[in-house]
């Protein structure tokens, strides 16, 4: 917002009492709905202050919100009046703000014509075209300091004790509390000792023999296996919407500067902490 929110809030109070506002057929963005000392209001601005105005007053009703801010318009419409100079810091903002809508105008223009159905379809092949399945494993283990812990608890196990229930009881790990789970994963997630040893088990058997990494002795369970395929289009749709839109627009930019005369001065002797000054804009 460019007023403060006292400013704001001096004519939430009048929302309390407003009335509902019944919309007038055939109108637009350029229906002037007040006109101050001559100046025109139309729904357009007041539409553009609606989008602006604190999340707090977004969900207030559009009848409500309706007088509040034609009266915000009319309070900044006649301030303003009185303001025939803007400061420095003022038009410079001003300018930076005209920059800002006018690359925004481009870059939405530029995003709606490349993002087609077509467009998306084949950055989608060319991403996940050539994917090949690859395995992954869900497994749990048990980790203990030495090896001889560990063939113990391998024993325990082909005697019908419950994985679990001794993770929880005997593992160091960190899955340890949670029955030694260690969730989905693909290969190249774990050290190749175990890796390996997980690779070559049967889903629903566990490791004979300890596995022994830098972190202790393992007892392995594969619980599963299943091959990892590519996403569908729809599960990644928002994502390659997104790089076809940058791929153009930076494609757009890039053709832009190479046309474009862009004179940069010697910046050696402008100290990078000026940035900071306010005083420079007069403030």
């Amino acid at each position: 917002m460019v007023f403060k929110h006292t400013i704001f809030a001096g004519f939430v109070a009048l929302l309390a009492v407003s009335g509902p506002i019944h919309a007038e057929n055939h109108v637009g963005a350029e229906t002037v709905v007040a006109t101050v000392n001559g100046t025109d209001i139309t729904l357009g601005h007041m539409i553009v202050l609606k989008q602006r105005l604190p999340q707090q007053y977004q969900s207030l009703p559009n009848e409500t919100l309706f007088d509040g801010i034609l009266d915000q318009l009319v309070q900044q419409t006649i301030l303003g009046s009185e303001q025939t100079e803007l400061s420095l810091g003022s038009q410079v903002a001003l300018e930076n703000e005209e920059r800002s809508l006018r690359a925004a105008e481009v870059i939405r223009g530029i995003a709606d014509e490349v993002t087609t159905d077509e467009a998306i379809q084949a950055a989608y092949d060319e991403r996940f075209g050539d994917t090949v399945p690859e395995p992954e494993f869900n497994a749990s283990h048990i980790l203990v300091e030495n090896q001889e812990d560990a063939v113990a608890i391998i024993e325990q196990l082909d005697g019908g004790a419950d994985f679990a229930s001794l993770a929880q009881e005997k593992s160091t790990g960190p899955s340890g509390p949670n029955g030694g789970q260690l969730g989905w994963f693909g290969k190249g997630a774990m050290v190749p000792a175990f890796e390996e040893a997980v690779i070559a088990m049967e889903p629903g058997a566990h490791s004979m023999v300890p596995v022994q990494t830098q972190f202790g002795f393992h007892v392995i369970r594969l619980n599963e296996t299943r091959d990892k395929t590519a996403p569908t289009l729809d599960q990644v749709r928002g994502e390659l919407v997104e790089q076809v839109q940058r791929a153009a627009i930076e494609a757009h930019v890039a053709t832009l500067q190479e046309s474009a005369e862009i004179t940069r001065s010697s910046i050696e002797d402008i100290d990078p902490a000026l940035l900071n000054d306010l005083s420079l804009l007069g403030e």
